[in-house]
């Protein structure tokens, strides 16, 4: 992955491409949206600020594209947000807007 790739959130097609993406980087940031969620849309770019200001690879996925996430995430409402670091999860956030110093301060605390 490039400097620039790594700079921006990663768009994920199904859970085969979560499990690679989790396997193959220490910490990532993986956001659970779909389409048409305003508050999912407001979020692009406090993510892409993320990528940036954190060591977190950040990814995004849309469970309705892949029915099998919604129960292994338990989503039931999104944005959902789950941290894990060294492929296991270590923390998550089911809420709305989350403001980009938040976010920073949430990954960096919880993937220490």
């Amino acid at each position: 992955m490039t400097a620039t790739e790594a700079d921006r959130p990663q768009s994920l097609a199904d859970e085969a491409a979560v499990d690679d993406l989790i396997a193959s980087n220490d910490v990532v940031l993986l956001e659970l949206y779909t389409d048409g969620c305003s508050i999912c849309a407001s979020m692009e770019p406090i993510l892409t600020n993320v990528a940036r200001a954190t060591d977190a690879v950040v990814a995004t996925v849309n469970p309705r594209n892949d029915p099998p996430l919604v129960d292994r995430f338990s989503v039931q409402s999104v944005p959902k947000f789950v941290l894990f670091v060294d492929g296991e999860p270590v923390a998550e956030r089911a809420e709305g807007f989350i403001p980009n110093d938040d976010l920073v301060s949430w990954v960096e605390e919880n993937a220490a």
